[in-house]
């Protein structure tokens, strides 16, 4: 296989890179056989080695750098840079920002063929570093004592690491503390592969708005040794704590939560605020990590809805219940649907919480439900989607295009995926009037898009 390609395993060649991946590893082809390196950035010459090659591209090591990318920035050592899950801290966030936009701008002319459609500007953030408000960190143990951080990349090796360049400071205090308490008192480890051992992660949430901890103790063991000292502990050392839970997970699994939690001390959720909505969030409920660049987002999704309050609204893919709560401030009626029942009970407690009582939810497949509520007389004006990555079901893109709603109003975390049902739904009678990225993830490949769809031949 290797003859017949233009470079061989271990080669040292030099090279200039022409682009990004979408895991933000740099491009450069030879005799147009594509080489991906990490680290690397457009527009740099550089010397690489060759570490792995296959019939249609290969991976490479950045060795030394000939010319530099003006939107390169260097880097601090440290463990926290090295494997802290940021694949374009190198680069600066007027970089990043123009490559997510960029990035956004391509695959909706590739894979949508949408050449015309109008992409705005990308909603950045003014500081780009410590928005993260959960951490789920491994622990592990080397020379006696807890470690936890992350895992190298490709391994289940943990590298100690006392913060996250990402976290919230106040997330990052709540881990090292509790590491090392339980370190002090002498609680073991899991350990993976004998399947032995205690504490497998630690996890905190923190309520930006509100200032409000918790800190979730996940164990392999029904009992955690010294429980009473290990919360007495974590009270003294972190006054912001509101809640400390402890999760079971027994099984052999890389899945980080079990299935029983139960509250050692403080309240079962914490209370955080995204604009005036307040929403309780408990150990196992999804919640924006950014709850900054949430707001931004979410405000953007009620100016594309265009309420007036006389509007009948479906929220598909639902949560917890965020946008549809957002919404449901404007509208006459919102209705929600979502496959996991925890979260449909969650987004029933956060309406109440706010007193909200024009919103309704329902547990089920959208494909299933929202034909279904169609048959029963309930029609959207207006129909929100926010899917995982994998985008749509098609049979929910049937569904819409028979509702006919007037605007669909479409969030995405994976612009490929959009751009791929924003095709299907402009076959089916829709039209794409205006894209708007958020960068809710900074210093990761990640980008959020927020689409605005009308119905061909309403008046906009």
């Amino acid at each position: 296989m290797s003859k017949t390609l233009p470079v061989q395993k271990n080669d040292y060649i030099d090279v200039t890179f022409e682009d990004l991946t979408h895991d933000g590893a740099g491009v450069a082809k030879v005799d147009g056989y594509p080489i991906f390196v990490p680290k690397a950035l457009p527009g740099e010459k550089a010397k690489i080695k060759v570490i792995k090659i296959n019939k249609s591209y290969g991976i490479g090591r950045l060795i030394e750098i000939y010319e530099r990318s003006h939107y390169r920035v260097d880097v601090a050592s440290g463990d926290a840079h090295k494997y802290g899950g940021c694949q374009l801290q190198h680069m600066s966030y007027e970089g990043q920002l123009q490559f997510k936009e960029n990035q956004v701008r391509q695959v909706l002319t590739r894979i949508g063929k949408l050449e015309d459609v109008k992409v705005h500007p990308i909603l950045g953030m003014d500081n780009p570093w410590h928005y993260r408000n959960k951490a789920q960190v491994p622990v592990g143990e080397k020379d006696g004592k807890l470690i936890a951080g992350f895992f190298k990349p490709r391994s289940h090796e943990i590298v100690d690491t006392n913060e996250s360049l990402i976290q919230i400071p106040e997330i990052n205090k709540a881990v090292q503390a509790v590491k090392e308490i339980c370190s002090e008192l002498g609680i073991p480890a899991y350990n993976e592969e004998a399947h032995k051992g205690v504490l497998r992660h630690i996890m905190a949430r923190y309520g930006k708005q509100t200032g409000e901890l918790m800190v979730v103790i996940i164990t392999r063991t029904a009992d955690i040794p010294h429980k009473n000292k290990l919360v007495k502990e974590i009270i003294a050392r972190l006054p912001k704590v509101k809640s400390i839970v402890h999760n079971v997970n027994p099984k052999r699994t890389n899945v980080i939560l079990g299935e029983k939690t139960t509250v050692l001390w403080g309240n079962e959720v914490i209370y955080d605020y995204i604009g005036n909505v307040k929403f309780a969030i408990s150990a196992l409920s999804f919640y924006q990590v950014n709850p900054d660049q949430t707001k931004v987002l979410y405000d953007k999704a009620l100016e594309y809805a265009g309420l007036t309050g006389e509007e009948t609204v479906i929220d598909a893919y639902c949560g917890i219940g965020t946008i549809s709560l957002f919404l449901a401030q404007k509208a006459k009626k919102v209705f929600g649907v979502e496959v996991v029942p925890e979260a449909i009970e969650d987004a029933k407690r956060n309406a109440e919480l706010n007193g909200i009582t024009n919103a309704e939810f329902a547990v089920g497949e959208a494909e299933v439900v929202i034909p279904k509520w169609y048959k029963e007389g309930n029609k959207a004006d207006v129909l929100v989607v926010d899917p995982p990555r994998k985008g749509c079901d098609e049979a929910l893109l049937k569904a819409i295009i028979d509702m006919k709603p007037k605007k669909v109003v479409y969030v995405s975390c994976n612009p490929a995926t959009l751009s791929r049902d924003l095709r299907i739904l402009e076959d089916g009678g829709y039209k794409t009037l205006e894209v708007q990225p958020v960068d809710m993830f900074p210093q990761t490949m990640h980008v959020e898009v927020i689409v605005k769809l009308v119905l061909k031949g309403t008046v906009e």
